[in-house]
């Protein structure tokens, strides 16, 4: 797939059900309990399936074993000084776990796939893969139940102790299942069929515009525009300190350019959607993810990756 393609592919499965979220915000047939559904359908059905078919053919090789590291700590070293920030920013847990959310999960998906493939071509989009593959480590067992914790505190009960099996054995945690039952196959050297190459395309297709449209449909640029201009120390986060600091730990251990640069790139990443659906699943402050969302990636695609470029490529 040439880079014109790539381009397309990113407007078709970014943009689009964005649009098209937004726009049913003037209908009056479906209500928040279907796009609720939706994001419950892409949680229990498609990242399952996706996690299972990618590990299934993932290369677990040893000089990339270092990668499922950083890419838990691309997410845990931004994530632990919000939770910082966000203890003497905001009163409510609410909002608490929102801006975690927002700091933790970036978009390393869609626009770091193209971000970095532009400027490594193929070597750099295949490192991007595996770090997307452990992100959902990242999420299903780490956000998840610490946005359930938030959630938690915020409705009244933080008096009492939340149970770690209620927070990880949960149904929203079957993408784990998939993404062990993927490793154990490729670990038996069990070949995934062919055929399965276009059902995992169609579930990336599919996850995409099942995870965006619900985010399109939460944006209310009435309700966000109060967070915009709060946002610096979140942008100063995720664009300067957590990459200088993920860049550091990777030079420690990684001599490798392409994948050093290549990290760092990845590590640059704005927030992601999957912050806003987190935040719609477990009813934590959804306006402050959509602007987080927002605002974060304009600076990314206006600033920060434009420098990037030039002192990469």
């Amino acid at each position: 797939m040439d880079i014109q393609m790539k381009l397309l592919v990113f407007a078709v499965d970014m943009i689009c059900p964005l649009l098209l979220g937004y726009a049913c915000q003037y209908q009056h047939k479906l209500k928040d309990g279907f796009f609720n559904k939706m994001i419950l359908n892409n949680i229990l059905v498609v990242c399952p399936v996706v996690s299972f078919l990618s590990f299934w053919v993932m290369p677990l090789s040893r000089e990339m074993l270092w990668l499922p590291v950083i890419s838990i700590a691309m997410g845990l070293v931004p994530g632990m000084m919000a939770a910082f920030i966000a203890r003497r920013k905001y009163a409510d847990d609410r909002e608490r776990g929102a801006y975690v959310m927002a700091a933790s999960l970036s978009n390393l998906g869609t626009i770091g796939g193209i971000c970095v493939f532009l400027i490594y071509g193929e070597r750099g989009y295949g490192y991007q893969q595996i770090i997307v593959l452990f992100q959902y480590v990242l999420m299903f067992m780490v956000c998840y139940p610490l946005a359930q914790y938030y959630e938690t505190r915020a409705s009244g009960s933080g008096g009492q102790r939340v149970s770690l099996r209620s927070l990880l054995l949960s149904k929203n945690q079957l993408a784990v299942a998939g993404i062990l039952l993927g490793g154990v196959l490729q670990y038996a050297g069990v070949p995934r069929p062919q055929a399965l190459d276009g059902a995992a395309q169609i579930f990336i297709h599919a996850g995409a515009w099942t995870g965006l449209i619900p985010v399109g449909y939460s944006i209310d640029f009435a309700r966000i525009r109060r967070y915009w201009f709060s946002l610096f120390d979140l942008s100063l986060i995720k664009f300067v300190v957590a990459p200088a600091m993920i860049y550091f730990l990777s030079h420690l251990v990684i001599r490798n350019e392409v994948m050093l640069g290549s990290l760092l790139v990845l590590a640059s990443m704005p927030s992601a959607v999957n912050a806003v659906v987190t935040a719609r699943l477990y009813h934590l402050n959804v306006d402050l993810d959509v602007a987080a969302f927002i605002v974060t990636t304009l600076v990314f695609l206006v600033v920060v990756y434009p420098l990037l470029f030039l002192l990469l490529a």
